[in-house]
């Protein structure tokens, strides 16, 4: 919640730029990984699918942002959390 709340603070540029990192780190782990199941695969492609477009859209609200920014954190951190060895 900190970080979303953190993030509502930062220039619209810097927000960018850290949604692109998140979506270029996101599709490396995707394309990298092949033993994923399909359930990591869904949850990572719902991340993306939020982030971009939280990239795409202009005009959203802080509390737009900070919802998509924290359902996404919630996927990434429910793939990590899982043991993938």
């Amino acid at each position: 919640m900190l970080l979303s709340l953190k993030f509502e603070f930062m220039s619209r540029s810097k927000q960018n730029q850290i949604i692109d990192n998140a979506i270029q780190s996101i599709a490396t782990v995707t394309e990298s990984q092949c033993s994923l199941s399909e359930a990591d695969l869904n949850d990572l492609n719902e991340a993306l699918v939020r982030l971009n477009l939280l990239k795409g859209k202009k005009g959203k609200t802080n509390e737009q942002i900070r919802k998509e920014i924290t359902k996404a954190v919630e996927l990434l951190i429910k793939f990590f959390a899982k043991d993938h060895n």
